[in-house]
């Protein structure tokens, strides 16, 4: 098992948008994925757990994978997080434009 602890940078925090980018991404690994806010832990592959967070921008975060591919997993997770899901960059192309 490998964590990493993330925080939260974009300034909606974990709304509906974010919550299904990561459970997308976390759904292309075969790792159980969880994620502890405090005491709270959820399945990172669950939109509605991901929800129940309630995570605002400063949040800091637990992501914990195990499985094979537990590494990259958290790599993909993490590097969402310190991009901030697309939203902290004006330049970023958003998810439902073109290229």
């Amino acid at each position: 098992m490998t964590e990493r602890t993330v925080t939260v940078t974009n300034q909606a925090g974990i709304h509906t948008r974010p919550a299904s980018i990561i459970v997308r991404t976390a759904s292309n690994f075969e790792a159980e994925i969880i994620i502890q806010r405090g005491a709270y832990e959820i399945n990172g592959k669950s939109v509605i757990g991901v929800m129940t967070l309630a995570a605002e921008q400063g949040s800091e975060l637990v992501l914990r994978a195990d499985g094979p591919d537990e590494n990259e997993a958290l790599a993909a997770l993490a590097d969402l997080f310190a991009r901030g899901f697309g939203e902290n960059d004006p330049d970023e192309p958003s998810v439902n434009q073109a290229s």
